[in-house]
């Protein structure tokens, strides 16, 4: 698919001036619309990289989870707590990795009603190969050097705090 052609004007600050002209200022809204439309752009680049793989950038993560751990498993709470999205989430990313091969599941010796998903020899090969193209396009960060992502981190991080993710130090 084509890329669309660029406009001739900046449409979130744009968004902004008429914003201010009705309500007055409110940086938040055009931090925001920037903020969503960089996920955007950066989910469609990591995509497409992933894709040639089976992946989704969501299943990828969950990939790279089960590598960090120490067995190459973990429980399904665990990965949904970890990656932080909804039970349902989790078993649908697991089942597809699943079907194609880079999963395994099991019931969890340690809980009766629990899962263990771990990761399989395919898996661990796709998850190599998947990194190193991502590596490659730097995430789709290229644009900045290792200093401003950094920052870019230090500058989500409060909100991040805010939200609950984890415990501050």
């Amino acid at each position: 698919m084509p890329k669309p052609l660029s406009l001739p004007f900046d449409p979130i600050a744009r968004a902004d001036e008429l914003w201010q002209q009705r309500w007055g200022p409110v940086p938040s809204m055009g931090a925001i619309t920037s903020i969503m439309r960089a996920h955007q752009i950066l989910l469609a680049e990591v995509d497409a990289v992933v894709k040639p793989y089976g992946l989704t950038f969501a299943r990828y993560e969950a990939l790279v989870l089960l590598t960090f751990s120490k067995a190459g498993e973990l429980p399904m709470s665990k990965i949904g707590e970890r990656l932080m999205v909804h039970p349902t989430s989790v078993t649908n990313t697991v089942d597809r990795l699943v079907r194609s091969g880079l999963v395994d599941k099991r019931p969890n010796p340690n809980d009766g009603r629990g899962t263990l998903a771990s990761i399989t020899d395919k898996g661990r090969e796709v998850v190599e190969n998947a990194t190193r193209d991502l590596m490659e396009m730097d995430f789709g960060l290229g644009v900045y050097d290792s200093e401003e992502c950094g920052e870019i981190f230090a500058l989500l991080r409060p909100l991040r705090v805010s939200a609950r993710d984890f415990e501050d130090e």
